[in-house]
């Protein structure tokens, strides 16, 4: 899917820092990945289950 984001530059160049990505696609997609298996441990800890 295509999308346009206004991403701020510093936030953009920290996610890529911290992926170790150069593409920015890659390093949006690790970091959502990322971001969505901890929400999911979380809510697995809160006993929050949901599909």
């Amino acid at each position: 899917m295509r999308a346009t984001l206004n991403i701020p530059d510093d936030l953009f160049s920290e996610v890529q820092r911290i992926t170790g990505e150069k593409s920015k696609t890659k390093a949006i997609t690790i970091a959502m990945k990322k971001f969505i298996r901890q929400q999911k441990i979380k809510e697995l800890l809160e006993g929050k289950d949901r599909d």
